[in-house]
């Protein structure tokens, strides 16, 4: 008699089913065919490690193979020890190619974003090399959540509030998955116990000097505490509306700046008359749509709503100069030209 097969720890489980999901979309949307190599993001960590153990298991059965990229940022003494011990962990899982870069973090941006900045690049580095449309990172439900709430404290608007996408195409580069943004990091950590993976613990998740650290620790529990407990999913769950109702007035935006915009050698004008018919959040999503495509700046809230007044509250002011950028009105024309 057959003994009875050992049954499947619930949060292996879960990892797994978030990978098969994400894989199965990026197939659907055609980011993916057989034979990619989807690269794991890898630094060790439990989130990541479980995301590497799921993938190792999921893609295969997608036609897909499964590689990891892992980026020593050399701000910790014993870095290149960490990220050789990630290294030899995803090819125990089986994942082929395994490659480490290492980087030099810059100071633009503080230390968060310099890191970002130097990590993204050495990702979308290796990815080119080996031809991977898509790359994968281990950001966890409880992660979407603290992104949503350092984005309200910021007051940065609805696009940060949005969170981060589950799968996004990016023009400069492979497309990027999150497919663990619906399983919590308590998860993530089960799954690798169950499955004997010793995660690597960064001791820059504990350090205070973090905004970010401190959200997690001091801000997030409080709120979970006099809340209820499922502040993050309601964090989440309010990234994933936001998301969606950004993305439909982005759509409604680049329909209607065909017939809005006039080039010309100076740069892009705008119908004031047809600006001040559409509500603020599309008019000032044409506005932005029109600075970004023809000059590459992304403005800011403060600077859209700036630029708006010249629409709704004109009085003959003169142009605005914003960086890179000057915006003047003449009559029913809005005009954009280099600075």
């Amino acid at each position: 008699m057959n003994s009875p097969r050992p049954r499947l720890d619930p949060a292996v489980a879960a990892t797994r089913l978030a990978v098969r999901g994400l894989l199965a979309r990026a197939r659907d949307e055609r980011l993916v065919h057989d034979g990619d190599v989807v690269l794991v993001a890898l630094s060790g960590g439990p989130d990541s490690l479980a995301l590497a153990a799921a993938t190792a298991f999921e893609a295969t059965k997608q036609g897909l193979r499964a590689g990891a990229v892992v980026v020593d940022h050399a701000l910790q003494a014993g870095s290149e020890a960490v990220a050789s011990r990630a290294s030899r962990q995803a090819a125990e899982l089986g994942l082929e190619p395994v490659t480490v870069r290492r980087v030099m973090v810059g100071s633009d941006g503080g230390p968060e974003g310099a890191a970002r900045e130097a990590r993204h690049a050495a990702v979308a580095q290796v990815a080119a090399d080996v031809g991977s449309p898509l790359v994968l990172f281990g950001h966890t439900l409880d992660d979407q959540a603290e992104t949503v709430l350092l984005g309200l404290l910021r007051g940065s608007g609805p696009d940060s509030l949005s969170g981060m996408p589950p799968l996004a195409r990016r023009d400069d580069g492979p497309a990027y998955g999150r497919p663990l943004l619906t399983v919590r990091r308590h998860t993530t950590r089960q799954a690798c116990a169950a499955a004997g993976l010793a995660p690597w613990h960064d001791p820059h998740n504990d350090d205070g000097a973090f905004t970010r650290v401190r959200v997690r620790n001091a801000v997030m529990p409080v709120l979970e505490r006099e809340l209820g407990v499922d502040v993050a999913e309601a964090l989440a769950r309010t990234a994933d509306q936001l998301r969606e109702d950004a993305a439909a007035l982005d759509h409604f935006a680049e329909e209607m700046a065909e017939d809005l915009a006039e080039h010309s050698e100076a740069g892009i004008a705008l119908s004031v008359r047809q600006l001040q018919a559409n509500p603020p959040a599309l008019r000032q999503r044409l506005v932005r749509l029109a600075v970004e495509s023809e000059f590459g700046v992304t403005l800011s809230r403060l600077q859209t709503l700036e630029v708006c007044r010249l629409v709704t509250e004109w009085n003959g002011q003169g142009p605005i100069d914003l960086p890179g950028i000057r915006v003047s009105r003449d009559g029913d024309r809005l005009s954009f030209s280099a600075a």
